[in-house]
């Protein structure tokens, strides 16, 4: 981030926040193995067309996916590859936290009672 302008700063937030709503990463999620069209990706998030369409066009807008008409529809696929490099990673780490934490209640857990039973 060093050396970026307050105008190049503000597009880094907003490709953030385009990754803040859990709807946009599913969406993210499913088109990793292949493009699919806004019908395909309601149908697999349980989500309305309308729904999906508006997601996409935000996750468009910073450029994580990209469009082509085929015809009536209209298929999306990711524009930039390197968004699963970083949903790895912050993935990866929030997993580890999670299993540090599940394994420190259950050695406080284990201390209580152990400490109960003295």
């Amino acid at each position: 981030m060093e050396g970026l302008t307050l105008d190049a700063l503000t597009q880094v937030a907003g490709y953030f926040a385009a990754l803040s709503e859990p709807t946009r990463l599913q969406i993210l999620s499913l088109l990793r193995d292949k493009e699919r069209n806004v019908g395909e990706l309601a149908e697999l998030c349980g989500y309305t067309s309308a729904n999906i369409s508006r997601h996409l066009a935000i996750l468009s807008k910073h450029g994580l996916v990209a469009k082509e008409n085929r015809g009536t529809s209209v298929f999306y696929r990711i524009a930039d590859e390197s968004i699963y490099t970083l949903c790895d990673v912050v993935c990866g780490s929030l997993l580890k936290q999670l299993e540090d934490k599940a394994r420190s209640q259950k050695e406080f857990a284990q201390t209580t009672r152990l400490a109960k039973e003295r």
